[in-house]
């Protein structure tokens, strides 16, 4: 790996092949995933997309990223929340809602994205972002809260 790519990884990145688990996971052709990556439930990615290192995507309520995207290390994409369960002590239930991230959007490092969110496609994300509310097509946004540009 050093020498063929001038890289270093941990052994199971080695050992995984980032497409075949994008292969397992239904996302579209051409897609990979690192195997660092954590997928929980409903979470359907289109072809060509990359998803980088410790990244979390939370498809429990939902989630849909689409073709030619980039989505760089360690973001977390939420679609539910604990927040009313947590404050009311255990009497509230989970808030589920749907995340869309449009074709073609780039994702920086560290940026979370809340649940309901939805990112038209071109969208650029900076990193160490916080993403509380939706944006439409080819917007730069950036921020905690984020914001356009």
């Amino acid at each position: 790996m050093r020498k063929k790519f001038n890289r270093t990884l941990p052994v199971n990145e080695l050992l995984g092949d980032r497409w075949e688990k994008a292969r397992s996971l239904a996302f579209g052709e051409g897609s990979s995933i690192y195997d660092s990556a954590l997928v929980f439930g409903d979470v359907r990615v289109g072809r060509n997309t990359w998803v980088g290192p410790y990244v979390i995507l939370d498809g429990s309520g939902g989630l849909e990223i689409g073709d030619n995207c980039s989505i760089s290390a360690s973001v977390h994409i939420y679609s539910h929340d604990t927040v009313a369960w947590a404050v009311s002590g255990g009497a509230e239930p989970y808030v589920y809602s749907a995340v869309r991230i449009g074709n073609n959007c780039y994702i920086g490092p560290h940026v979370v994205i809340a649940r309901g969110v939805e990112l038209g496609d071109g969208c650029t994300v900076g990193a160490n972002s916080f993403v509380n509310r939706s944006f439409g097509p080819n917007t730069k946004i950036a921020g905690n809260p984020a914001r356009e540009l």
